[in-house]
């Protein structure tokens, strides 16, 4: 381990370190907000992935929690906000959507080891990196509809291409929590660990691709992700549009009042 540097305010809640070998290690610990969108983490986000894609130093970035908790996306305040009628476009959204930006334009390659609970659009942003692994032990959701509005961040898009037509149209439509260990058993072909060794599989695994040049890692993302990436941006604007609209329902801010955190 060559160093850490804290990233974010006020509370230095993500963490870089820097593993060795062009390996990057970004840990979120927003023990607050139990790693929600909170304005510290995502500036802290912002910076640590400013930091690894710039010059060469960094080669493969690893983006972890801590404890039991992965990402746990929007706090209850974000979402009343989001959907509250006096916000009729996507700026209520604007900081949670430039995430998205930084992870899915990471020119290197992004492994999500997701050891803790991924919830909603935190778990949507995990799986937007190149590779990810689960926890048998943790909660991953999608659970937009259980508030009463559409899926966001490209939910409609990466849920299904990484888990599947089926299986993924089921996350989003019944909005449920999955144990890691039943997606495994539903065939889901991304590694689901028992929660301790899922950091040490995903360094082990940016141990194997830090073999190569950065310059060749870069450019066989680009080859990877070129189809995905063809109008990736105006879908999730598509999906934005129908968060709004369908958030503006009037029932909606009861049902997050009821059932955040639930």
């Amino acid at each position: 381990m060559v160093g850490a540097t804290l990233c974010g305010r006020p509370k230095d809640v993500v963490q870089l370190t820097n593993l060795g070998n062009g390996i990057g290690e970004i840990t979120m610990q927003d023990t607050a907000t139990k790693n929600g969108f909170s304005l510290a983490l995502i500036e802290g986000l912002r910076a640590a992935f400013k930091r690894v894609t710039q010059g060469d130093d960094y080669k493969v970035v690893i983006l972890t929690g801590y404890g039991n908790y992965f990402l746990s996306g929007g706090t209850k305040d974000e979402l009343m906000q989001l959907v509250s009628g006096a916000d009729s476009d996507t700026n209520a959204a604007a900081p949670v959507l430039d995430l998205l930006h930084v992870i899915v334009d990471c020119p290197i390659p992004v492994i999500a080891a997701m050891q803790g609970h991924g919830i909603g659009a935190g778990f949507v942003l995990g799986l937007h990196a190149d590779l990810v692994l689960l926890a048998r032990e943790s909660i991953y959701t999608t659970n937009f509809l259980k508030y009463g509005f559409t899926p966001g961040m490209g939910a409609t898009l990466v849920v299904p291409a990484k888990f599947g037509p089926f299986l993924g149209a089921e996350m989003l439509y019944t909005a449920r929590n999955y144990r890691g260990g039943e997606l495994a058993e539903r065939g889901v072909t991304c590694p689901v660990l028992p929660r301790a060794q899922v950091v040490p599989a995903a360094r082990e695994m940016a141990q194997a691709m830090a073999d190569a040049p950065r310059t060749t890692l870069v450019k066989l993302k680009q080859m990877l992700t070129a189809n995905a990436r063809a109008g990736f941006y105006d879908q999730v604007a598509k999906e934005m549009s129908l968060l709004i609209a369908t958030g503006n329902q009037p029932e909606i801010a009861g049902r997050i009042e009821a059932r955040f955190g639930q």
